[in-house]
């Protein structure tokens, strides 16, 4: 007996009882019973508010019993000092929950020096980094322009200027250019043609910053002059920014700036033998003459002083010269005694943010002296700085040209002068420089011979 096919009807999903002869249960909600009855829709309504209520209390007694155990099981602590013994996290301590990502701040530096102490060797150290911003004594144009001001009165505009440079500001050059004058460019600033950064990409194509060595000025002056916007902008890319600078006489000039919690200034105060560097003022008197006319004017008129030369020596011009040399010197190591005192009883902010080099030691040992230099500074010292400090130290002789950085035997200039001032001359400068040589370790000779015997060492152990 063959199986009769089981009839199926097919019907449209659209019509009532569809699908194999079940009936399907509307979708569709009633919507007239529910307007019918208003007493149901305020019912409903009146639920919703009492769940909204509760809801809201709880929300509100949760937030103060956070706020209660935050208040209450928090210590007191004072903002400058950390958390101690905490091994736990709070949950209920916001500020874990929205904790501020951690930006490196930028380091700042200004070497601290006068003039003819080894300062344009030693910022040569910063100004061959790849990873430094470096400036050469940018208050230059503020003495150009305020001549014949006197060293001290021109203080204050030097710190403004520097305020301005390290947030990247170089709009403050257009102040101390000359009226009607052109903007100044990149290779307008004094310094321009040694710069390693504005020698190189993106500015010029002649050097890489990357690469360790000397700039030479002529190729550097061939180079392109750019906007001082396009400088800032480059400023702007550098985590280290070192200026270099001799028209800054004393640290405490610099405090606003050490204090200053958006900067994070340091100071390296490089120091030579003041005999020294009076003989190597004489020796490029004819390019000091301007600075020590205005160094000069800021001697007190009162002081005692001792006399330049024997009473029986007819002066002559070489002696005029020479006079303004080493009387700047009496200026000079004023203003270095007051920093010399401020690092001896630091104040707060001038703890963790100040070092003294002394020449003598860099060219004794220019390797441990960089290193130390870079450590302080937050700089790693690469094997090609290294080399380049060693070899500019140890040249075959001393340079005759005294503003030009070279290799040179260092060890024998920074004796020099042993051999070539007179002994009146050391006497004076002795005179002028007592309190700051007992600090720096430099001894002081009592007879002409003594300063002539070179076995006999002058150097010693520095209270600073």
């Amino acid at each position: 007996m063959k199986n009769k096919p089981y009839p199926l009807k097919f019907t449209p999903p659209w019509e009532k009882n569809a699908g194999f002869g079940r009936k399907h249960k509307s979708c569709t909600r009633s919507h007239t019973k529910i307007i019918a009855n208003p007493g149901i829709v305020m019912k409903v309504l009146r639920r919703k508010k009492i769940i909204m209520f509760l809801a809201y209390f709880l929300l509100v007694a949760l937030t103060m019993l956070n706020l209660a155990n935050y208040k209450w099981t928090k210590e007191p602590q004072q903002c400058n000092q950390p958390v101690q013994g905490v091994n736990f996290q709070s949950r209920s301590d916001i500020r874990y929950l929205y904790k501020a990502p951690q930006v490196k701040k930028r380091q700042l530096v200004y070497v601290l020096t006068t003039w003819r102490s080894g300062s344009s060797f030693f910022g040569e150290l910063f100004n061959q980094n790849p990873d430094v911003f470096f400036l050469y004594e940018p208050m230059w144009h503020i003495w150009q322009k305020l001549y014949p001001g006197d060293a001290v009165s021109l203080q204050g505009a030097a710190r403004d200027m520097l305020s301005s440079l390290y947030r990247c500001d170089f709009s403050v050059f257009q102040l101390y250019n000359s009226p009607g004058g052109k903007n100044i460019t990149s290779l307008g600033l004094f310094g321009a043609a040694i710069n390693k950064v504005i020698c190189s990409y993106p500015f010029c194509s002649s050097y890489r910053k990357d690469v360790v060595g000397m700039v030479d000025e002529k190729v550097c002056r061939k180079c392109p002059p750019q906007s001082l916007q396009m400088l800032e902008e480059e400023c702007l890319k550098y985590n280290t920014i070192v200026i270099k600078g001799v028209r800054i006489l004393d640290v405490n000039i610099l405090a606003p700036l050490m204090e200053d919690p958006s900067l994070n200034l340091k100071v390296i105060h490089l120091v030579r033998d003041p005999r020294a560097v009076a003989n190597s003022r004489i020796k490029s008197r004819h390019g000091l003459i301007r600075e020590n006319l205005q160094v000069v004017r800021s001697r007190d008129p009162k002081l005692r002083r001792v006399p330049f030369v024997d009473p029986n020596h007819k002066m002559n011009k070489k002696d005029g010269s020479d006079y303004h040399s080493i009387g700047a010197m009496e200026v000079i190591c004023e203003q270095m005694s007051r920093t010399l005192k401020t690092a001896l009883h630091p104040p707060n902010w001038f703890k963790g943010k100040y070092m003294t080099v002394r020449y003598e030691d860099l060219v004794e040992n220019p390797i441990k002296t960089v290193r130390n230099v870079y450590r302080f500074v937050n700089l790693s010292a690469n094997h090609e700085i290294e080399i380049f400090a060693m070899n500019m130290t140890t040249g075959p002789n001393a340079s005759t040209k005294p503003f030009i950085v070279s290799s040179r035997n260092a060890t024998q200039a920074a004796s020099a002068w042993r051999t070539v001032l007179n002994y009146q001359q050391i006497r004076q400068v002795e005179e002028y420089c007592q309190h700051a040589m007992s600090l720096l370790g430099y001894l002081r000779v009592r007879t002409a011979g003594e300063a002539k015997d070179l076995s006999r060492p002058l150097l010693t152990v520095p209270k600073i």
